[in-house]
């Protein structure tokens, strides 16, 4: 059971956060009057936050040292982002669960076989399960109903879609570990196709979000958007024999990305950037991208891509 409550504290630790920002960003983008989607949304934010509270109240000495320092758990801009969030959207944010996590030690997984800590864990994957179901049915009937011209937001379409395809890879992960009790091995070019379509389309939200004066942001976030769209292509088309090279040229590639976001998101939270992009938004993609620069630097082709 070691293996089933470790990558059960990592991944809540990356995508119940995750969640609770997705609710957000949901919640910040209806209009006042559109009373039941907000309420909504942020009746799953506040249930995502209690997960990852709980998680955080798990985690200490469980989670590995590679995930809480990959900054795919929190960044140096992530309780700045949170502060600012807070204060132009008047949204209810928890400070203190980023404070936690920076204080979280990482462990050899001694204690993970405890009766106890595994019941918890159950639990806690059961409660998750439970919301993700109840999330992903909100984003359909959200896309359903702007697809419909009945609903508008200040989101994408693509968004929506985006967020969607997010909570059913959670869900799909936790789900796993229940039936299973661990990870099978998976297929590193499902991850790099699943991956550089998220990292292609937050190019294309960073290009949407800027400001129309930030000419060069705008050309860079274009021609990021158009090398995992190559990556994108080129993984398509490759077999197991010839995929080292390309994750080899994924990893270059996300490398430069990262550096990319973390700058905006400097920039941003520093007030230096002109933008319609959310703090938390510019913390979130860049988590984002470490998260997936650890599955490429460890996994390499050796399993979990969590």
């Amino acid at each position: 059971m070691k293996e089933y409550v470790i990558i059960s504290m990592e991944t809540h630790l990356f995508f119940a956060r995750i969640m609770r920002e997705h609710a957000l960003f949901l919640l910040a983008a209806f209009p006042a009057g559109e009373v039941e989607y907000r309420k909504q949304a942020d009746w799953f934010r506040e249930q995502f936050e209690k997960v990852l509270g709980h998680t955080v109240g798990l985690a200490n000495g469980i989670a590995g040292k590679d995930v809480l320092g990959s900054g795919e758990v929190f960044t140096e801009f992530t309780e700045m982002a949170e502060q600012q969030t807070r204060r132009l959207t008047r949204i209810p944010i928890n400070i203190r669960i980023t404070q936690a996590e920076q204080r979280l030690r990482a462990g050899d997984g001694t204690g993970c076989q405890n009766r106890r800590m595994v019941q918890q864990v159950r639990l806690l994957n059961q409660r998750a399960l439970y919301l993700l179901d109840g999330l992903i049915a909100c984003k359909e009937k959200i896309l359903q109903e702007i697809g419909a011209c009945h609903l508008y937001t200040a989101n994408y379409p693509l968004l929506i879609e985006h967020i969607l395809r997010e909570a059913k890879l959670y869900r799909q992960i936790i789900t796993e570990l229940e039936e299973k009790g661990c990870m099978p091995p998976k297929d590193l070019k499902e991850a790099e196709l699943f991956w550089n379509q998220i990292m292609m389309e937050h190019a294309m939200f960073i290009r949407g979000l800027l400001d129309p004066t930030e000419c060069e942001l705008m050309k860079t976030a274009d021609d990021f958007a158009g090398d995992y769209c190559r990556l994108l292509e080129e993984a398509r088309k490759q077999d197991c024999r010839t995929l080292d090279v390309l994750t080899r040229k994924t990893l270059e590639t996300t490398e430069q990305y990262r550096d990319f976001k973390a700058a905006g998101t400097e920039g941003i939270t520093g007030c230096g950037i002109r933008s319609i992009i959310l703090p938390l938004l510019a913390d979130h993609v860049l988590r984002e991208a470490n998260h997936y620069l650890r599955i490429l630097k460890t996994e390499g082709g050796s399993g979990e891509w969590t």
